[in-house]
């Protein structure tokens, strides 16, 4: 019995520090989850303050084109919506701009019916796309800046990678972006215009001018 009872105080004795040990166990995990939030919470609000977004003013903003060859043509086609969000910390980059395929102006009515049938296929294919996805550089609160913007440019239903150097001018929340690539529409499986007496470049070049508000991105 009396062994017994002392098997009991020793082992009353042994488990007296774990129990006061665990007793502190809660407000020490209290403490580090409170911080742990607390620098969550930081880094979205760090994340938030980088994050702007772009609302195209179509009205203001326009897509310019210039096909050379033994004749020159030149020409506008309009934009008819555009959004962008981007993250000036990680230059991920989304959104569209939009542009009408059958809104092309050359200045020569027959010359665009053809374009817009033959080659652009505007039945089939009433919009041409661009979605950016990233872009490296940086863009400065305000003035101007030098980036080059990364997204996948859609015409007659074809997706294609580009790279578009663009330069972006801030003024308060006035923004504008403008940047030039070329098409290689031929190599891309689009219908050559040319005829016997008319030979027209296998590329056309595009002045893209973009124009609207800059706000924090909600």
């Amino acid at each position: 019995m009396n062994r017994t009872m002392n098997d009991m105080r020793r082992l009353q004795y042994s488990v007296r520090p774990f129990s006061l040990a665990a007793s502190s166990f809660p407000s020490r995990w209290r403490c580090a989850a409170a911080i742990l939030l607390f620098a969550f919470c930081g880094s979205l609000a760090a994340a938030a303050q980088t994050q702007s977004h772009f609302a195209v003013d179509p009205g203001q903003s326009s897509v310019n084109f210039l096909l050379t060859g033994s004749h020159e043509v030149k020409g506008i086609f309009h934009i008819t919506s555009g959004d962008i969000t981007f993250d000036r910390a990680t230059g991920h980059m989304n959104g569209k701009i939009v542009v009408d395929a059958g809104s092309g102006d050359s200045g020569e009515a027959s010359r665009d019916k053809k374009m817009k049938n033959d080659v652009l296929k505007v039945p089939s294919f009433p919009t041409v796309t661009f979605e950016p996805t990233s872009f490296s550089g940086q863009i400065a609160d305000s003035g101007s800046s030098q980036i080059q913007v990364k997204g996948t440019f859609t015409i007659i239903g074809q997706p294609h990678e580009i790279i578009v150097p663009m330069t972006v001018q801030l003024n308060g929340n006035h923004c504008t972006a403008t940047g030039s690539f070329t098409v290689p529409y031929v190599q891309w499986g689009m219908k050559d215009p040319s005829v016997f007496i008319l030979r027209v470049g296998k590329e056309v070049k595009i002045d893209l001018s973009l124009t609207g508000q800059i706000t924090p991105a909600s």
